[in-house]
């Protein structure tokens, strides 16, 4: 069933990003189609929806059905209930596409352009696996809970909350719904997407070095502080919006506040790796939890330093915004992610991933992430004060042209290294025909004991 979970996510993240990968292009080549069902905005939440619903959310839950009984040193409490998440997710992401691309989406909700109807079965798949992590934690054979599953389960609690909030109808006008879109927006990245990831950190890091966490209590400091600040922080993107003036300024202390949990997790992970780095050059699986520690880091205090309202008047509206959610989307998530699926699969099935192709994947992802974002960050602050400078808007659009062609370049280099990941992932699960050494040595030796043999 895990493998299932990361075969369908490998799925999504190729259709996603294949789609991401044409978007790219069209900021270099606009007129590349003049199709209403490619037009960008349809295919614009297509894409960030397939990734971040069918890739993320499957692997997520895929690592954590692995996670949470091996933890509690018990069995999953149902496997009909993994399945059924397994359907009703992929279920959601098909129909959520066809919709957006049909025209058919939720008007102005960002990541929440699927309607109410698309987005049922991907909560009631959560329920279902709120309700199976915790009757497996119940029948846990250990004393403690382990701080894994204190992530992954309070990341499901949360997000069925946040979906509530956003679909809900009561409050979904004017002000009120600018509101809950910064709720549901930034709780959807950080207490679905990063709460859930880091439990499934906590597993595997301390596995793959083949030691304790560093510290307990950091992480136990990280995870109620990270509830602390960060369901406060969602309204620190509508800054100089007319929604109340306390509740941005709310929303930038609760930014500030996420100093703590950020310092204190990237701590723990840095210090569990003390005494254990000699091993990086020997494992695949390291570099990738080192890169997604130190994006975890800076990504998050980039968006800490985006919610001031002095930075605010330079970053928001440009494409600053969207280098940072990629640093942090895809340099955090998904390479701790891959670190996971490169570390179990493996002991699933008893199968290695070629090392040259897992360096490819690695190396062509991390530099077209690098390619992407910092022209893009660059571009954008300089777009920033020719807007502060009265200057025309057309001006910035002349402006970002060549960070656009940037933008491409490294869209493709992460792209080409999702094809070399399902290649990896392929080699790890597919079924190679087993050869009887001793069998073929005697058939060697004596003919004529092939027909017996």
């Amino acid at each position: 069933m895990v493998l299932w979970y990361l075969g369908c996510a490998t799925f999504w993240l190729l259709l996603g990003t294949t789609v991401g990968e044409y978007l790219g292009i069209k900021f270099v080549a606009p007129d590349a189609d003049s199709v209403a069902w490619l037009s960008f905005g349809r295919l614009r939440p297509v894409h960030t929806n397939a990734v971040f619903w069918g890739w993320c959310s499957l692997a997520m839950l895929g690592l954590a059905n692995y996670v949470v009984p091996r933890v509690g040193n018990t069995k999953l409490a149902s496997y009909k209930m993994g399945w059924w998440a397994l359907i009703l997710i992929n279920l959601t992401v098909v129909a959520g596409s066809l919709c957006l691309m049909a025209g058919i989406n939720n008007a102005g909700g960002e990541y929440r352009e699927y309607i109410w109807p698309v987005m049922l079965p991907f909560a009631i798949a959560l329920v279902l696996s709120l309700i199976n992590f915790l009757n497996t934690v119940a029948r846990r054979k250990t004393t403690e809970i382990y701080i894994a599953n204190w992530y992954i389960i309070a990341a499901i609690i949360f997000t069925i909350v946040i979906a509530l909030v956003a679909y809900l109808p009561w409050w979904q006008n004017g002000l009120g719904e600018t509101i809950a879109q910064g709720y549901y927006m930034h709780q959807g990245v950080g207490m679905w997407f990063m709460l859930f990831t880091l439990g499934v950190v906590y597993y595997f890091l301390p596995q793959q070095l083949n030691k304790p966490i560093y510290s307990y209590s950091l992480g136990i400091l990280a995870f109620w502080t990270q509830i602390l600040f960060y369901t406060l922080i969602g309204s620190h993107h509508f800054v100089f919006s007319p929604i109340p003036w306390w509740l941005q300024t709310v929303a930038i202390v609760g930014s500030m506040g996420m100093a703590i949990p950020v310092i204190a997790g990237t701590t723990n992970f840095l210090m569990t790796f003390k005494g254990g780095w000699h091993k990086v050059s020997g494992s695949y699986t390291l570099p990738f939890f080192i890169v997604g520690i130190i994006f975890y880091f800076t990504g998050s205090m980039q968006g800490t330093a985006e919610a001031f309202r002095t930075t605010n008047l330079y970053w928001h509206f440009t494409d600053f915004t969207v280098a940072h959610s990629h640093l942090t989307m895809y340099g955090i998530i998904c390479f701790f992610m891959w670190a996971g699926i490169y570390a179990l699969v493996p002991r699933l099935t008893g199968k290695e991933p070629p090392q040259i192709l897992v360096g490819a994947h690695f190396w062509l992802a991390l530099i077209g992430l690098m390619f992407y974002t910092v022209p893009l960050m660059y571009g954008s602050t300089l777009k920033g004060m020719l807007w502060m400078q009265g200057k025309p808007f057309i001006d910035g659009v002349v402006l970002m042209a060549p960070y656009w062609v940037w933008r491409a370049v490294g869209g493709s280099l992460m792209w080409l290294s999702h094809l070399f990941f399902a290649y990896n992932f392929y080699r790890m699960v597919v079924k190679r025909k087993e050869v009887s050494v001793a069998a073929t040595a005697i058939k060697k030796l004596n003919p004529s004991l092939n027909q017996s043999l």
